[in-house]
């Protein structure tokens, strides 16, 4: 994610663009300005439908302010809080979140709010609370529960939407907030403890990030004997996963959280450890931690992390838990496969391809993490294996030719290359992903291909990168590594389970050593395969994940099932191998311990299975109606049903108008504005600075048009060979350069046509004007 940068090549023909823009807006503002000095304001009273609209000049006191439907109004922004509450039972998580939407203004809002959970949360529950009264949500099909929203906006009914936008990514839109008014809604959800080398922990997500979006690609289609246009978008749904983001060097931290976390590990604790806020922990008993934030509450600015071990240093290694709902049973079941160290010391020599993301988002603090990491891992790579680097902004270069092998000497160049990366940009992360995956040659006999991806995530185009890794991972597999504080972790964990790989998670810069060092006996240890799950020696029925996926030295197998009837006769086998080495684990079903939720964690397990296997469908509309039937069935949001809940009794006169704004957000921690987003706006600017740009502005679209011939020319030698490797330059936010110098030009032409013709009728008028003048006289 990342912001243009000063680069000439790619900048250019943008300028066009600007250039036409700044001449139309600049006449438009000469003849407002013209019939204003003919015309007298009549008032300053406001048209009864923009009573929820102010001008800053209106503003007492300090306010956030968006930009309304209305030109030249504002709407000041409804404030949030948030209260967490976790209740941890052994592997099993409920969180409940409590938002509280605050209007401070004195019109009638609708805010809309985009929010992070768990990519695992099987989110059930959505109350509102008005007055002493709650009102519980309905899970619909989600045009269903749109259309039931947007009624009751209509008719000033209080209402709230919630959607997933992402398995990771949620708006909750609540309309019809008086002036003055606090809405409370209230979201559960269920979720699972991670578990890996014998520590637990649990990640809430507190801000979402920005993503980098690449623009929409128009393409020719020859529709004989026409020919017309083709748009394909990458992030059709761009507008519901961005909101507002705050510059903090312009305004405080917004957003306060609150958190309270009841820990019941279900063996005697050792260490407790909050890696990112300083908390408060409690001790009722040797299994039970009551944690709080030792501020009160926090800015959203950054994910809230905690890990506990057992005390004695053995962990339980396998466990099973059930609950029976409407007559079928559901499972939940862990184990920890035994490590073959003999396997370990006969493994293969590996072929890594290293990606590392140097973009805007990965400035300050994360890009050091990045650097630290991708260094360690290459000074531990063997003299016997190859590897090479790719690094990624909106351009990409690869750092040798073709994979090397690991010398001293090249490990030495490929860590200098690391050190010297700085962070810049925009995220065009495929290209680099086809590169890692297509371009580095076929896997050595006996050799074992592994792609490290070092990133943010902070993309909106997850589903391009998912596909090219089904479609070209072949041999190779595909670990990512989470960096920052507030990370994209549905993309990296998909893309590791897609790609067979494994994900880590790195959040401050003193947890580069432990977690790479996790993961370096991941990669230099064989995966634990052919994993299986039966039922007293069949098939079970609607086991998840389907296929169960490899697994890596210290991690379980975390698998749910359901199964028809409410016996618990029966075992749960669990087969695979280590290297050349079978193992076997039996579990009796009738021992199982008691839990609750497992049923909503089942049913998101199943649906991740069939928006994996999405890749292969033809029929979309055939798998929305699977996924969508056990959604309804298990009332649990996803990305075709949402929850919605309305008011009976409407609360918004009809005389009254309803204004629309976007909540808020916090840069994420660590994050720098101006990589994000560029340098500030023109209006900005002092009025010399914004001259001296805008007179740069039409030099640039001068220079454009006479090397528009050249552009074909310009655009083959982006493709350049340097020495020690080769880089390529991308579009540094995906623009369409050829469609921006049409309309760069059209609108140059529609400026001065227009200059031409108000001037001449200006003239005249002032003609008629001095010759009616004349006559009085």
């Amino acid at each position: 994610m990342g912001a243009t940068t000063q680069r000439q090549h790619t900048n250019y023909v943008e300028y066009l663009l600007v250039a036409g823009l700044t001449a139309v807006t600049v006449l438009l503002f000469f003849v407002m300005g013209f019939f204003s000095e003919a015309s007298a304001d009549t008032g300053t009273d406001r048209p009864q439908h923009m009573a929820g609209y102010v001008r800053p000049n209106d503003m007492g006191t300090g306010a956030l302010l968006f930009p309304s439907r209305e030109p030249g109004f504002f709407v000041e922004a409804p404030r949030l809080a948030t209260d967490v509450r976790i209740d941890i039972n052994g592997p099993i998580i409920r969180t409940r979140v409590t938002q509280r939407f605050q209007n401070p203004s004195k019109g009638w809002v609708e805010g809309t709010y985009v929010f992070p959970l768990p990519d695992d949360s099987a989110v059930d529950t959505l109350k509102m609370q008005i007055g002493e009264r709650f009102i519980e949500g309905k899970i619909k099909a989600r045009e269903e529960a749109r259309k039931i929203y947007e009624q009751a906006k209509a008719e000033g009914k209080k209402t709230a939407l919630l959607e997933q936008q992402r398995p990771n990514i949620f708006t909750n839109q609540v309309a019809n907030i008086g002036p003055g008014e606090t809405i409370v809604v209230q979201i559960e959800y269920q979720s699972s403890v991670h578990q890996s080398n014998g520590v637990f922990s649990l990640r809430f997500p507190m801000v979402v990030a920005p993503r980098y979006n690449p623009d929409p690609i128009v393409q020719t289609v020859d529709l004989d004997p026409r020919s017309g246009f083709a748009v394909s978008d990458p992030v059709p749904d761009r507008d519901k996963i961005m909101a507002p983001v705050l510059d903090p060097a312009e305004h405080a931290k917004i957003n306060p959280v609150t958190l309270t976390l009841n820990l019941n590990a279900g063996f005697p604790l050792g260490a407790v450890t909050s890696a990112f806020h300083a908390v408060d922990m409690k001790s009722p008993g040797d299994m039970v931690r009551t944690i709080t934030l030792q501020a009160g509450s926090v800015p959203a600015d950054k994910d809230f992390e905690l890990t506990w071990q057992a005390a004695t240093g053995r962990t339980p290694h396998a466990g099973l838990f059930r609950e029976t709902i409407d007559g079928r049973t559901y499972l939940l079941g862990f184990v920890t496969p035994p490590a073959d160290d003999t396997a370990a010391a006969a493994r293969s020599n590996r072929e890594v391809v290293f990606v590392i993301d140097n973009s805007g988002s990965m400035a300050g603090p994360s890009i050091e993490q990045a650097r630290d990491s991708l260094a360690l891992a290459i000074s531990r790579l063997r003299p016997q294996d190859r590897f090479n680097v790719i690094r990624f902004d909106d351009t990409m270069s690869v750092h040798f030719p073709s994979l090397v092998q690991a010398t001293p000497d090249n490990r030495e160049n490929a860590i200098a290359f690391a050190r010297s990366l700085t962070a810049d940009g925009g995220t065009e992360m495929l290209p680099a992903l086809e590169a890692a995956l297509r371009t580095q040659g076929p896997v050595a006999t006996g050799a074992l291909r592994q792609v490290v991806f070092l990133t943010d995530g902070a993309i909106g185009n997850e589903a391009q990168l998912f596909q090219e890794i089904s479609a070209n991972r072949g041999d190779a597999r595909v670990f990512t590594v989470g960096i920052g504080s507030a990370p994209n972790t549905y993309f990296m964990t998909k893309a590791a389970e897609i790609g067979r790989g494994t994900f880590t998670l790195i959040g401050a810069e003193n947890q580069v050593a432990s977690c790479m060092g996790e993961l370096f006996e991941k990669l230099e240890n064989p995966a634990m395969t052919d994993i299986a799950v039966t039922f007293d020696g069949a098939n079970a029925r609607d086991i998840t994940p389907n296929p169960m996926p490899d697994l890596y030295r210290g991690e379980p197998v975390v698998l749910t099932a359901r199964l028809d009837g409410t016996s618990v006769a029966g075992k749960l086998q669990i087969t695979g191998r280590t290297g050349d080495q079978p193992w076997r684990v039996e579990m009796d079903v009738a021992k199982a311990s008691e839990g609750t939720g497992l049923a909503k964690l089942w049913a998101r397990r199943k649906i991740g299975d069939l928006e994996a296997g999405a890749y292969a469908v033809n029929d979309r509309a055939a798998l929305d109606k699977e996924i969508e039937t056990v959604a309804l069935a298990h009332h649990i949001v996803s990305r075709v049903t949402s929850l919605v809940a309305v008011d009976v009794t409407p609360s918004r006169p009809a005389t009254e108008t309803l204004a629309s704004t976007d909540l808020p957000v916090n840069l994420p921690l660590g994050w720098d504005f101006q990589k994000v987003f560029g340098e500030k706006p023109l209006e900005n600017l002092p009025q010399d600075q914004r001259k001296a740009a805008l007179d740069h502005a039409e030099e640039q679209a001068i220079l454009v048009a006479d090397q528009i011939a050249a552009a074909p020319t310009a655009r083959a030698a982006n493709l350049i060979a340097q020495q020690g490797g080769s880089q390529v330059d991308l579009p540094q936010t995906a623009t369409l350069a050829d469609r921006y110098i049409l309309i760069g030009m059209a609108l140059l032409t529609m400026a001065i046509m227009a200059a031409a013709t108000f001037g001449l009728w200006r003239w005249q008028m002032r003609g008629l004007y001095q010759e009616a003048r004349s006559r009085v006289h």
